[in-house]
């Protein structure tokens, strides 16, 4: 862990990679993650923990099902929403966006269980910055 202040504009601006976050420091036992998307991730579900977007840039659209049941939460920049454990959902974002996320270490960013990854999604806990 770093014990220098981390500027997040600098390190959105180290990576390019879609879908794949980076791990910027980790506070207890979470990873605070920033990651950039754009396009649809997969449906997928997190059993043991919930899940926290802060949107930095852009929008992030994040589908939810519970059963029959869909709806769908927009996040403008500045818009924080927690996935609950358990709950099915596809993020996604039809211009990109910059993603601040925290997670317990070691959590897939497909989840536990998933639809078929598709190759622009990097099925992954998280990379080093």
């Amino acid at each position: 862990m770093r014990d220098e202040p981390i500027e997040l504009t600098a390190a959105l601006a180290g990576f390019d990679q879609l879908w794949s976050p980076r791990i910027v420091t980790r506070v207890n036992d979470y990873d605070v993650r920033l990651v950039k998307v754009a396009g649809d991730h997969v449906w997928h579900t997190h059993d043991h923990t919930d899940e926290f977007f802060l949107v930095l840039d852009g929008e992030l659209r994040i589908a939810l099902r519970d059963g029959a049941d869909e709806r769908e939460v927009v996040l403008p920049r500045g818009a924080v929403f927690v996935v609950p454990r358990g709950v099915e959902h596809r993020p996604s974002s039809a211009e990109g966006a910059s993603i601040l996320m925290f997670e317990p270490s070691g959590t897939s960013s497909v989840g536990d269980r998933h639809e078929t990854v598709p190759d622009h999604v990097d099925a992954t806990t998280g990379h080093a910055l």
